[in-house]
């Protein structure tokens, strides 16, 4: 396989991009990746990773959370960058857990002693913690060496002439579907963490999502034990999209995390990340034709790109075999662009 030839062309190399095509790698298609940024420079590569869902509404949303979980579970191990971790949720006010926490292995109500203070409901569970960076990697090469994926950097100027390069095309490309699709539901929600020094932590934590009255909506705090390190976080800014470092915002986190484990307090910080939420009304997932080929979208997770991934990529997979057995074939391909550094190839 040339870099210009494969069955589909995946845009956009974040956890859905790449989760999509590892799906349809598996399944036997040629995927060609293109995205303007690689992995690691990736909005996914910022986030946290704890499964669950979180600034997403959709009626299909718990499903695929599901699937996502049980592909995870199965995933879980050094070489993935997943853990299966045992944690608490917490709320500062009296609210019940979310259906969905009740559906995971060790939920149970927190007894008030269980609590940080300040905080008077809670509930724990295990879930799936990912650490972003190895989990990227992972995916990477995992489609590599299927041998029938390759990822490239590049610009996709137009989704209908990306679709005629290989006859189907799948829209990854998160807060970037604002202006390629253009998709103006789209609303970016910046989101910042630090990762420090793990002084011993292994139980996650993390804040309900709840509107309480007087609180600052922005803030998030969450601590995520990864090995040697912890994820801290975090903010939830809308209509931010900068990703330069705020120490403020570093400041605040930093002072929430301690509050709630005070071994926090002296860590050694080791780096600082942020990045933009798709934030959109609905998850899109649905194709369209386009100029004689045919387009899937797959954006709009909102603050759990990484929690619908599985889901939503068989969902996708499910789409292109629908094209393959609807009669006629698939428009015939167009020459790909001549621009595009190959950066990541399989060794054939």
């Amino acid at each position: 396989m040339t870099p210009r030839q494969a069955d589909v062309i995946v845009i956009g190399a974040g956890v859905s991009g790449l989760t999509t095509a590892v799906c349809l790698a598996d399944a036997g298609y040629s995927v060609r990746v293109r995205a303007t940024r690689l992995p690691p420079e990736t909005t996914s590569c910022s986030a946290g990773a704890l499964w669950g869902p979180y600034l997403v509404a959709d009626e299909r949303v718990l499903s695929w959370c599901q699937e996502t979980r049980r592909v995870m579970e199965g995933l879980a191990g050094e070489e993935t960058g997943i853990r299966i971790t045992a944690g608490i949720e917490a709320a500062k006010t009296t609210v019940d857990p979310p259906a969905w926490a009740h559906l995971l292995d060790g939920f149970a109500i927190c007894g008030p002693d269980e609590l940080p203070d300040g905080y008077v409901t809670g509930w724990r569970y295990t879930a799936p913690v990912v650490d972003m960076p190895a989990y990227l990697d992972y995916l990477t090469r995992r489609l590599l060496e299927t041998g029938r994926g390759t990822v490239e950097v590049g610009q996709v100027e137009s989704l209908a002439e990306a679709a005629a390069w290989s006859g189907i095309a799948v829209n990854c490309t998160g807060y970037g579907a604002r202006h390629l699709v253009p998709d103006p539901e789209v609303t970016p929600v910046r989101g910042q963490l630090l990762v420090v020094d793990n002084p011993g932590i292994e139980r996650f934590f993390a804040e309900a999502e709840v509107e309480i009255e007087g609180a600052d909506p922005t803030e998030l705090t969450y601590i995520f034990p990864q090995g040697d390190h912890v994820v801290l976080g975090g903010t939830a800014v809308t209509g931010r999209h900068d990703v330069t470092d705020d120490p403020t915002a570093a400041a605040g986190i930093l002072r929430r995390c301690a509050a709630v484990e005070p071994a926090l307090a002296g860590a050694r910080i080791r780096a600082g990340r942020a990045g933009i939420r798709p934030s959109r009304p609905r998850v899109r997932v649905e194709r369209v034709e386009v100029e004689r080929a045919y387009l899937i979208h797959n954006y709009g997770h909102g603050g759990s790109g990484v929690t619908l991934s599985w889901g939503c990529a068989a969902e996708v997979l499910r789409l292109v075999r629908e094209i393959a057995t609807e009669p006629g074939p698939v428009p015939n391909a167009a020459p790909g662009p001549d621009g595009g550094a190959v950066v990541t190839r399989p060794n054939r």
